[in-house]
């Protein structure tokens, strides 16, 4: 039984050679040797020619830079004195999904970066940025301390339950993203009595916006508005776990219908604009979906205007679907206050994109929620960019083991 190896590129590994041993120097959290290599990586996804490629690296460039990382450290610190420190977990075994092909870096630097060894399954299914950021992180190698080759792996497998299951058994901390079924399966195999599982199941999210905030706002700023609500959307096919399925619209009933029409006509040029693209069996399968929705009674009236955008008037917040219904098609409600959303929000919703209201409102919003829902309140534009604390994890802090001395 053997996996391939991407990271560092090299021979078929066995499964008992897939855990790496601990280095004769352990790594630490904040390790420089693994702050250079990360550094080192970050220049070259920022380089102009790869960000044409694969625009999505810009972002886990900027990611990766020194000073963000830096920053995650001095939060993680900023907790701690010399009577509480953090040490590295030990081994973290990383189970990422096929269809955000970005986010297995994100959680592996993390955690190499709070001191651990790692391994991480890349999916034979992840496509072309994938290969593009393993083919950055080799390149990297040769600049890089020997210990992050000698810590740091990351391999190909099929869905062999003999690999998952060691990986598991030999782990400390596990993380697993995908779907409910795809956690579950993983969950099948068991942790050592010590270890700990991060999950990142199913999720769905949503965005706001204010119909005073739009009719304030210049035609220039609901333009660009409207473009990143575009990216969030349309980035990985509306399919990502913070990309908006529906549209709130709060404020007065009586001026939102204008509102939103402006806001789906934008919608359109600007899917057009960025180069989206929906099929014709994308399409068939948008109004599959829809229709099915409408014989549920939950839908008023719906609109194919084109390929690109499908829209859905909805009688209630609770008629908003949660699962993917096709690229570009987008729910609408009108509702008065934020706070109409309270009883319809649960534990699964995630990222609660926005525009047009002040900042006191979203944390108004956020503390009568009262963490029963949505991790993540942010604008327009940023529902993908991902953060050290995502899905209410602080992952740094997850990925270290904290030590009272009390003397």
């Amino acid at each position: 039984m053997t996996v391939r190896m991407r990271f560092p590129a090299g021979p078929e590994l066995s499964v008992d050679e897939l855990v790496p041993p601990p280095p004769a120097m352990p790594l630490a959290v904040g390790d420089e040797r693994i702050m250079d290599f990360l550094t080192a990586v970050s220049r070259r996804l920022l380089t102009p020619a790869l960000a044409r490629r694969h625009p999505e690296l810009g972002s886990l460039g900027f990611f990766l830079r020194r000073r963000e990382l830096l920053r995650g450290l001095e939060r993680l610190r900023a907790g701690l004195d010399e009577r509480l420190l953090a040490f590295p977990r030990g081994v973290v075994f990383h189970v990422p999904p096929a269809n955000v092909d970005t986010i297995f870096v994100y959680s592996w630097a993390l955690a190499a970066l709070a001191g651990n060894i790692n391994v991480v399954r890349v999916s034979p299914r992840s496509a072309a940025a994938a290969d593009a950021i393993l083919e950055v992180l080799n390149d990297s190698l040769a600049e890089a301390d020997p210990v992050v080759a000698r810590t740091q792996r990351m391999v190909t497998y099929g869905h062999d339950d003999a690999v998952t299951a060691r990986l598991s058994a030999d782990c400390d901390v596990r993380v697993i993203w995908g779907g409910d079924r795809a956690v579950t399966a993983v969950r099948r195999h068991p942790l050592a009595p010590a270890a700990r599982d991060l999950t990142f199941p199913d999720r769905s999210s949503f965005a706001v916006l204010s119909v005073a905030g739009w009719e304030a706002a210049t035609v220039a700023a609901r333009r660009d508005a409207v473009a990143k609500f575009a990216n969030d959307a349309y980035w990985f096919d509306q399919a990502a776990c913070s990309s908006p399925r529906a549209v709130f619209l709060v404020g007065d009933a009586a001026r939102a219908d204008a509102v939103r029409a402006e806001f789906v006509a934008l919608l359109g040029v600007a899917a057009r604009d960025r180069g989206s693209d929906v099929d014709a069996a994308m399409a068939v399968e948008k109004r599959v979906g829809s229709y099915g929705l409408a014989a549920d009674g939950e839908v008023s009236r719906m609109t194919f205007p084109d390929n690109l955008v499908a829209t859905l008037e909805l009688a209630t917040p609770a008629a908003v679907p949660r699962e993917w219904l096709g690229t570009g098609t987008f729910g609408f409600v009108t509702i008065a206050e934020l706070a109409e959303l309270v009883p319809f929000l649960r534990r699964r919703d995630q990222t609660l994109t926005h525009f047009g209201f002040d900042p006191a409102e979203l944390v108004g919003f956020a503390r009568e929620l009262g963490g029963r829902g949505i991790d993540r309140i942010v604008p327009f534009g940023a529902a993908l960019n991902f953060a050290p604390v995502w899905d209410g994890y602080d992952l740094l802090r997850e990925f270290v083991r904290l030590v009272s001395v009390d003397g």
